[in-house]
């Protein structure tokens, strides 16, 4: 038995022993296992850099660094000679070659990358150059994705290319969502970015996470253009301030910015402050004053490790003057810089047209971390405020408008029974001597030639502004949450509550004494007839009174999924809005569909959309996207005529949009390539047109604005004030980009860009018009389809190079080619009118190959643009220096922007008539592109 049990014994220790020896095998295994960590920071003051990228060339293999700059890899890197590629916006890029070994633990600590002195300089122009919200200049219609991002396509489309009204896929800036952590900026009046509600706040706004396109984003479902989400949480700036000081002659003339930021402090708290002003008595247009503060707050309080309140305060308070589209007759009279919304008054400039935009926004923000993986971002915002864009009115003067039809020497030329050369050639000589608006005639007439009205006597001219005062609430709640290594969730929803008081309000009673009747002085209506015969003064609401209400509530959810060989996405969202007019006047045009609340309208819209990339190899990439989206129609082009009735636009439902693209990326050490195949159809848009019309021959109308056999009546060639409704409109855009940059040497890097599109109308939609002269005309078809829709360079090409010296100074230079170019076109010249005259047979002298030429679409010239660029940056102790210049059109190219056509010459016989003569009285007016412009700039850090 003893025996037995030895043996027993000895049987169970040769087990435990080989137990042990394999539990101990596989504890060395995992002890041994290859490791690769390490940590980037700054090239100067070695302070950590989170957000850094770094790839092992060759392979798929990436991990980004964290708060602290610090990184490690999860996935295992392949053994032997390696090289690891560290890249961030706004960093220059760098390779480190490492070698390693196989369990081992590879621990780079303290790489370094320079700060790009290029990049940081050139986002101090992106958010606060020329004008990218003004709607006199068109620049309003530049994509507004237009920051620093690692695209080079994209960044020359917001450098290089933004100046000549180049949109993005031919899209304008509705189609792609701006946020300030997390809370969308789009304004529900147009869907566009109002930019100067955060103007001159660069220093704060520099903490980006961009999108390009369809694809995915962490904080909402998108547009088509892509996202911007601003980050301006206190705890995310690094401790330290900044002193800047700019001068230019484009927008504004000077420029002073501070900012400091306090870090993480004890009791976790952090707070980051800003103030800036830019002014200019005028920019590179005469008299386009500008007038600018900018101030910023964020607080942050760090409750624990899981939760964070911060606070955010934006004011930004900015007056410009206007600048306006002329004929070429004008221009050639005078010369690209003239604008004719100001005169003299004491021998100083004053500008009759100024958009003041005084909007403020607060927001709080609640982060929780409810675990590593998983978090949870609540967001609360208000804005409010005022925008306020005046002109002069002339009830009972004469147009005060120096470059009036009837003040030009080609009125002269043009009349009925012969040219009058005489006058012509003092019409010449007075707007080529002086060409400005006579204040003092104005203020002479408002004394001593008023009005008679009833026996008394009223201002015959006003400076008055159109007023929207906007109240916007909104609230949203965003979940993100890893599922895994490979999944990772997005959710989120938003409520938007919106009420929009407009009026207009007289500014200046121009030396009256006798007030300004609320009355239309075209067509005699009362404004608001339970005050008939209203006399005004300054500070009081004029012509029209109304709100628009809106309440939008929207949510999505989307999940990406992370492969070695393949990413892809799916993404959902789901969207109602309601709109609705409230009339607070009764006019007399519209008496019973003025006053009171409209029609209530409700609208649905869906949003899908998915991608994905296909890693070929770690040089090779094939990335692929797809979306239908339906969305309400703004409320710009939903009623007809907001400020006089309740009109709704005819049959209006929600725009349909269809988008895709297709790409190839190449990427190595030295190349970095990208071209993209893209195609989009926007379907049920509509478009919304106000101005005076000549040659209404055959429109048949009702003063109910409901037009019936027993009612109709047929207007002869008469002019009036008509919003022109295009509805059902639909748009096709398809294109090419390709954007690609060589580091040829450590010091010298080749780029180059290109975008190549054709934008079309893709159809031949509804138009209608109505006026307070004749009510409502009948429904025609506008034969748009295949012509150009106008908004900038269909084609734009950039070739270029950077060299950036070790001592941190560097230089570029670029040249563009922009070419096919549009004026954008008369809808109401493409209708039946055009052809048909009174008695509703086409007219007498109608040509067919004579009206396609007259109806042909302008096309601009091509032009090239030079543009240099260059700065250096110095480190004198723990402060650093840096200075930034740059000219634009470098060679003083004259070139077009854009342009449209007038709708004056509404008929076949007018615009014949017009067009014969050696300078057209109603020819397209235009916009030029300034000439050789510069921007310099010096900053202080410490």
């Amino acid at each position: 038995m003893q025996i037995k049990l030895l043996t027993i014994n000895s049987s169970m220790k040769k087990r435990l022993f080989i137990f042990l020896f394999g539990i101990i095998s596989t504890v060395t295994a995992v002890a041994q296992e290859t490791v690769v960590k390490g940590s980037v920071t700054e090239a100067i003051s070695f302070e950590p850099i989170p957000g850094v990228t770094i790839a092992v060339e060759g392979t798929v293999i990436t991990v980004e660094t964290d708060s602290n700059g610090e990184f490690q890899f999860l996935e295992q890197v392949p053994l032997g000679e390696q090289v690891l590629n560290l890249s961030r916006s706004g960093y220059t890029s760098k390779r480190y070659p490492v070698v390693i070994n196989e369990g081992q633990v590879l621990n780079i600590t303290d790489m370094t990358l320079s700060k790009d002195v290029a990049d940081d300089a050139l986002f101090t122009i992106t958010l606060s150059d020329d004008e990218l919200d003004s709607d006199d200049s068109g620049l309003d219609n530049v994509s507004g994705l237009l920051q620093a991002s690692q695209d080079v396509l994209q960044r020359t489309a917001a450098f290089e290319w933004s100046s000549s009204f180049f949109k993005v896929r031919g899209l304008d800036s509705e189609n792609g969502t701006v946020l300030i952590n997390g809370i969308e900026m789009n304004k529900l009046y147009d869907g566009r970015p109002q930019w100067s509600d955060w103007g001159g706040l660069n220093d704060v706004l520099r903490n980006q996470e961009l999108t390009t396109g369809l694809e995915p984003s962490n904080y909402t479902f998108g547009g088509i253009l892509g996202s911007t989400n601003m980050i301006v949480r206190a705890s995310k700036y690094r401790e330290g301030g900044r002193v800047t000081y700019s001068s230019s002659n484009r927008s504004y003339t000077n420029r002073v910015m501070a900012s400091y930021s306090s870090g993480l402090i004890d009791g976790g708290w952090a707070y980051t402050i800003m103030a800036g002003r830019r002014w200019g008595n005028e920019g590179y247009q005469d008299a386009t004053l500008y007038d600018a503060n900018s101030f910023f707050a964020s607080v942050e309080k760090v409750i624990n490790e899981k939760h964070s309140l911060n606070f955010t305060s934006i004011y930004t308070p900015n007056r410009r003057g206007k600048s306006s589209p002329n004929t070429q007759e004008v221009y050639d009279l005078k010369d690209i810089r003239y604008n004719e919304y100001w005169g003299y008054v004491d021998g100083e400039k004053k500008n009759s047209r100024i958009k003041e935009v005084e909007e403020p926004v607060l927001m709080l923000n609640h982060y929780w971390d409810i675990s590593d993986k998983t978090s949870l971002n609540t967001n609360v915002g208000y804005q409010f405020g005022k925008i306020g864009n005046s002109r002069l009115d002339y009830a009972g003067g004469a147009n005060p408008s120096p470059a009036y039809y009837q003040n030009l020497p080609s009125y002269s030329l043009a009349r009925p029974l012969g040219p009058e050369y005489g006058q012509a050639y003092i019409d010449e000589q007075n707007f080529i001597d002086d060409g400005q608006i006579d204040w003092n005639r104005i203020f002479d007439a408002n004394l001593t030639n008023n009005i008679a009205t009833n026996g008394e006597e009223y201002a015959a001219y006003v400076l008055y502004e159109d007023r929207n005062d906007d109240k916007l609430f909104s609230a949203n709640t965003i979940f993100n949450t890893e599922i895994n290594e490979n999944i990772m969730l997005n959710a989120g929803v938003t409520y938007k509550g919106y009420k929009s008081e407009n009026f207009g309000e007289i500014l200046d009673m121009l030396g009256s004494t006798t007030g300004y009747l609320n009355v239309d002085s075209f067509d005699g209506y009362q404004y608001d007839m339970e005050n008939p015969n209203r006399v005004l003064g300054a500070g009081d609401k004029y012509r029209y009174n109304y709100n628009i209400l809106s309440d939008v509530i929207s949510g999505y959810a989307q999940a990406q999924f992370k492969y070695n060989k393949v990413d892809f996405y799916v993404s959902g969202s789901l969207e109602n809005t309601t709109y609705q007019r409230d009339g607070l006047w009764e006019n007399e045009a519209y008496e019973g569909n003025s006053a009171g609340k409209s029609e209530k309208l409700n609208f649905t819209g869906i949003g899908i959309k998915g991608g994905a990339t296909y890693k070929i190899s770690g040089k090779h990439l094939i990335n692929a996207n797809a979306g239908y989206i339906t969305q309400a129609p703004t409320i710009r082009n939903t009623f007809s005529n907001s400020r006089e009735n309740n009109n709704i636009v005819d049959n209006i439902t929600e725009e349909k949009i269809t988008s895709a693209d297709i790409s190839y990326i190449f990427r190595s050490s030295i190349i970095k390539a990208k071209i993209t195949g893209f195609y989009s159809q926007i379907e049920d848009a509509n478009e919304i047109s106000f101005y005076y019309a000549d040659g209404l021959t055959n429109i048949n109308v009702s003063g109910t604005g409901d037009v019936t056999d027993s009612n109709d009546v047929n207007i002869n060639e008469t002019t009036a004030f008509v919003q022109e409704i295009l509805q059902g409109v639909d748009k096709q855009n398809i294109g090419a980009e390709l954007g690609i940059e060589a580091q040829v040497t450590p010091t010298i890097l080749l780029k180059g860009a290109a975008s190549v599109g054709q934008y079309i109308y893709s159809n031949n939609p509804n138009l209608y018009l109505t006026s307070s002269s004749f009510g409502r005309s009948q429904t025609f078809t506008a034969n748009l389809e295949d012509y150009k829709v106008a908004g900038g360079p269909q084609q734009a090409y950039s070739v270029g190079f950077e060299y950036r010296d070790p001592n941190y100074w560097f230089f570029g230079a670029t040249v563009n080619f922009l070419s096919n170019t549009y004026v954008d076109i008369s809808p109401i010249t493409r209708t039946e009118n055009f052809y048909l005259d009174r008695d509703g047979l086409p007219f007498n002298n109608y040509d067919v190959a004579t009206a396609q030429e007259l109806l042909k679409q302008e096309e601009f010239d091509s032009y090239f643009v030079v543009n240099l660029t260059g700065g250096k940056s110095w480190k004198i102790g723990d402060y650093y220096i840096g200075f930034f210049a740059s000219v634009n059109n470098l060679l003083d190219e004259l070139y077009k922007t854009g342009g449209f056509e007038q709708g004056r010459n509404a008929n076949y016989e007018e615009l014949l008539a017009d067009k014969s003569l050696e300078t057209p009285v109603f020819g397209s007016k235009y916009w030029y592109g300034r000439g050789t412009t510069y921007f310099l700039n010096v900053n202080f850090r410490f």
